[in-house]
């Protein structure tokens, strides 16, 4: 296949070249995968304005995300099981990362380590945290991602408890993982994943294993993390985190205006306007068609992010004009990994960067500091 020129492209060799439990598990939403299909197709609801004879030279994409530059207003989303696209791949997304110049943010529940992810990197990457029922524990995860010199904390608050995810059900993906006929099968035509993956030792959740009380191997993760998310979180919790943490704190997973003037009011640096891809409360509304709604709420207070079904540069100036100071992307830098490891997370973020620049100099602007609602055509949200 040609270099690949969209992150559908990508999509497909990285359908082609990971195992289908793995490939799934990126790719997959809650029951019906109503809100997760929405995700992306409200999008194309959003039309643009064409402008033309202005000047569209010297055109700029630099930001910054909570005070950090960016080379445009895309993160690296924290993603689950990352290392299971591609072996290392949290080590290699977050190398791309800083080599294209934005942020990169690891999951706690990632395969490599936050101390894996800080020995190949030179620049501060974000660490997102899940307030988990052992306290203890997550006292030592911050303290280690401060140890690391991670630069900003996001905290997930929409996983409370885990939402139904068919496809992994019918995978059988687990922790650890039941071996059958079909993930054998399942691997057996996957040879270069296979033999990629024999060659790491990161086969396991890093930031857990060894660190967690009583969860010594893989064999222990299962019962341990089955138990460990906590449905009383509150918002007291996140003001304990602020306050243990000290520095910038970022809280992910807000779809309501109530909501998101609670989280502007523990004196949060940024929110995050998500749905978890479409992965919990399935029927909720697209995270695009609330975003303006919570911008209009309180983004005059709270530096205002986004995140959820964004898959061409096209959909990262659409969100920004309705006023996303950054945004986020999951599945398009795992299908890049999953197709062609780092190399195929450069080439997502190329993908994006030269769809972006394009649309917003056919929208007759030459820097992304200008872009607003005036350059669309219609605002259905």
């Amino acid at each position: 296949m040609s270099k690949p020129l969209t992150i559908a492209d990508l999509k497909n060799l990285a359908r082609r070249r990971v195992p289908k439990m793995f490939f799934d598990y990126a790719d997959s939403g809650a029951w019906t995968e109503g809100t997760y299909r929405a995700n992306e197709d409200d999008f194309s609801k959003i039309k643009l304005r064409q402008r033309v004879l202005v000047d569209m030279t010297d055109r700029s994409l630099a930001t910054t995300m909570v005070g950090e530059r960016a080379a445009m207003p895309v993160a690296l989303a924290p993603t689950g099981m990352t290392g299971m696209q591609h072996a290392d791949g949290e080590m290699l997304a977050a190398k791309a990362a800083e080599e294209f110049g934005v942020p990169f943010t690891l999951s706690t529940m990632s395969i490599c380590s936050i101390e894996d992810v800080a020995s190949v990197t030179t620049r501060p990457f974000w660490f997102q945290l899940y307030v988990l029922r052992d306290r203890g524990f997550v006292e030592r995860l911050i303290g280690r991602a401060k140890a690391a010199n991670c630069s900003a904390l996001v905290v997930t608050a929409d996983l409370q408890i885990l939402g139904q995810r068919h496809k992994d059900i019918r995978n059988g993906l687990s922790a650890p993982p039941k071996w059958t006929l079909n993930s054998a099968l399942q691997l057996a035509t996957r040879p270069q994943w296979c033999l990629d993956m024999l060659r790491t030792q990161r086969r396991s959740f890093g930031n857990i294993v060894g660190h967690a009380s009583n969860v010594s191997d893989l064999s222990s993760l299962g019962a341990w993390t089955a138990e460990q998310f906590d449905p009383r979180l509150s918002w007291d919790d996140i003001r304990w985190i602020k306050d243990l943490w000290g520095g910038k704190l970022i809280i992910k997973g807000i779809l309501d205006e109530e909501d998101a003037r609670a989280a502007a009011d523990t004196g949060a640096d940024a929110i995050i306007v998500s749905n978890h891809g479409g992965r919990q409360l399935d029927g909720a509304p697209s995270s695009i068609s609330m975003l303006p709604k919570i911008v209009d709420a309180v983004g005059d207070r709270i530096e205002v992010h986004f995140d959820g079904g964004i898959r061409s540069g096209q959909d990262v100036l659409k969100a920004v004009a309705l006023g996303a100071r950054g945004t986020y992307i999951g599945r398009p830098f795992l299908y890049g990994l999953g197709a062609m490891g780092k190399q195929g997370v450069t080439t997502a973020l190329e993908i994006i960067r030269k769809e972006m620049d394009i649309t917003m100099a056919l929208c007759g602007k030459r820097d992304i500091q200008h872009i607003d609602r005036s350059v669309l055509a219609n605002t259905p949200f």
